[in-house]
């Protein structure tokens, strides 16, 4: 087989631990330590998971998303009221960069702590894309040996209509932190009036923030949603890799950190593989970087967790005839690259 990762030190794995339990500490500690509230757990398509609800000055009870119920959240859950500045997340980051942690580009890393700041991820948001692939790396304890990279940074929310663990009543602003950026954003293109789903640099027109949701009807128009104030642009089976979101933490060079919300890996390798055959035009250059990435994550998990590569696998291909075509012309492209990778899924 192919290698397409390295393992990290363990030394590297334990200093991302440690800042990643840090981090969620101060992110959960600035949105709850000033808020008269509970802490509390509920299933979600049969997965335990904890949520902070506090009551508004209008008596409406509001939910922040905390994590799935394991612990290392419930460890973070015991030291949320503790203080913990984000200044002193920068040691932490800086050795695990230090002992061979991968990082993201600083420009990158402001827009994503921006959107934060705004209220993106605690109103739902999901980092997915090629930074979401970057950041498994570390959360994998791993180097990719053909790491990607991307002057796009791509979101995600899950709409109305689809029922996913994170909130999606809190109300966020991703279009006023964008637009009011030092050097700025201007959005690709405006929808009826009002903020596109795509925004550009003013300086640099190659760097590109997209906003996606779920396709839940035949059309490709951009949507609205009430509590966030830009455009969603739907896109077929985004559903499968927002039904497992996790957390992780992303880092730069000067040891800048954000909690962000991003796909369950193994669901966002198998949905590289569904999408392959929406690739029309245009976007038919981005198969081989989803076949790359997909090949990386499968590799991981054939080496390390195959059940959990297995079971996401099953349930793309048993939600209905349309899927399951998809699946299966994605792992006939994949095994033109990685043969072993497609035989290791199985066609059934």
């Amino acid at each position: 087989m192919p290698e397409h990762f390295t393992d990290l030190p363990v030394s590297a794995a334990t200093a991302f631990a440690q800042l990643q339990t840090a981090a969620m500490a101060a992110e959960l500690a600035r949105d709850v330590s000033h808020l008269q509230g509970s802490f509390s757990t509920k299933l979600v398509k049969g997965t335990r998971q904890w949520y902070f609800a506090y009551r508004e000055n209008t008596h409406s009870v509001r939910q922040i998303y905390v994590g799935p119920d394991n612990e290392e959240v419930q460890r973070v859950i015991e030291r949320a009221r503790q203080q913990a500045p984000l200044e002193k997340l920068k040691p932490l980051a800086k050795s695990a960069l230090a002992l061979g942690c991968a990082p993201i580009q600083r420009k990158h890393l402001s827009v994503i702590l921006r959107l934060n700041e705004f209220g993106f991820f605690r109103a739902g948001g999901v980092l997915i894309g090629t930074h979401a692939f970057l950041a498994y790396a570390n959360q994998l304890g791993v180097r990719w040996n053909s790491p990607d990279q991307t002057s796009d940074i791509d979101f995600a929310h899950a709409g109305r209509n689809v029922s996913i663990a994170l909130p999606a009543t809190i109300d966020a602003q991703p279009h006023s932190a964008l637009t009011t950026m030092d050097g700025g954003f201007l959005p690709l293109v405006q929808y009826r009036g009002s903020a596109g789903a795509s925004y550009k640099h003013k300086d640099e027109p190659e760097f590109q923030v997209d906003f996606l949701t779920t396709r839940t009807s035949d059309s490709e128009e951009p949507i609205h949603i009430d509590n966030l104030d830009v455009a969603l642009q739907p896109l077929r089976f985004m559903e499968y890799s927002l039904e497992g979101v996790q957390q992780t933490t992303l880092f730069d060079s000067t040891g800048r950190c954000v909690v962000v919300n991003l796909p369950a890996p193994e669901r966002y390798a198998v949905h590289k593989l569904l999408i392959i055959g929406e690739r029309a035009g245009a976007f038919k250059a981005k198969i081989s970087k989803d076949l790359a990435q997909a090949a990386a994550l499968m590799s991981y998990f054939a080496a390390n967790d195959p059940d959990a590569l297995q079971e996401a696998w099953a349930d793309a291909l048993s939600r209905g005839p349309g899927w399951r075509k998809r699946a299966l012309e994605g792992a006939k492209a994949l095994e033109k690259v990685a043969p072993e990778l497609a035989q290791a899924l199985g066609r059934e």
